[in-house]
């Protein structure tokens, strides 16, 4: 299976503490990779690292086999990288319709999949709820149409039915050419059609493989 991007050997320093420990991982082309962890196992750090949010203090970030360490977050961003973090994703003083308006040509297509943002439009964003303020970042990142999609628990704060649309899309995506990599604490029994699952644990890889294989139970799936 071909490889979109990678880290390899990476490490992810704040300050003192170091987050992740050397880790390697690989997330395939054109394919939906989860990424599991309790909170404080380097999920976050991997997705930040990718992006470019964070710098490695050890290690490479490859995206299509080159190395971007040095590029910034606003030239990985203009080649096809977008990152939807856990919270803080939208810009608060914007209206709803003007933060989805930032990813793409209008709101049309985010509200295709979440219809529960007709009414807010005219709101701004900072006023809306966790869940609807996810909602709205899920939305402006998919509107930009990248070619490598980073999600920090997107399901945070939204109904059971809503995160289910969001993962069938997102499967949808994936099997239409765009590479997706999701963070989550647990296996959502709607990821199941997901290609690859890594378990991170204190900054380390401690599992690799597809969904149906064995992994470490306090991650198992979940409805």
């Amino acid at each position: 299976m071909p490889v979109e991007a990678a880290l390899r050997a990476a490490r992810v320093r704040y300050g003192p503490l170091e987050a992740l420990h050397g880790v390697d991982l690989a997330f395939p082309s054109a394919a939906l990779t989860v990424l599991l962890g309790r909170n404080g196992a380097g999920r976050t750090s991997a997705l930040h690292a990718l992006a470019g949010v964070v710098p490695l203090s050890g290690g490479q970030a490859l995206w299509r086999g080159r190395d971007i360490g040095g590029l910034s977050v606003h030239h990985r961003v203009r080649r096809g990288l977008a990152l939807v973090p856990a919270e803080r994703g939208v810009f608060g003083s914007l209206t709803v319709a003007e933060n989805l308006s930032l990813g793409g040509p209008g709101p049309g297509e985010a509200l295709e999949l979440f219809p529960e943002l007709t009414a807010l439009l005219d709101r701004r964003a900072g006023s809306l709820s966790g869940g609807q303020q996810q909602l709205v970042a899920v939305g402006r990142a998919l509107a930009a149409r990248p070619t490598l999609l980073l999600l920090d628990e997107p399901e945070r704060g939204l109904a059971p039915a809503v995160a289910a649309r969001l993962h069938a899309r997102l499967l949808a995506d994936a099997a239409a050419g765009r590479t997706v990599v999701l963070a989550a604490q647990s296996l959502p029994r709607t990821l199941a059609g997901a290609a690859v699952v890594h378990v991170l644990h204190r900054g380390e890889v401690v599992f690799s493989g597809e969904p149906g294989e064995p992994f470490p139970g306090r991650f198992a799936v979940t409805r």
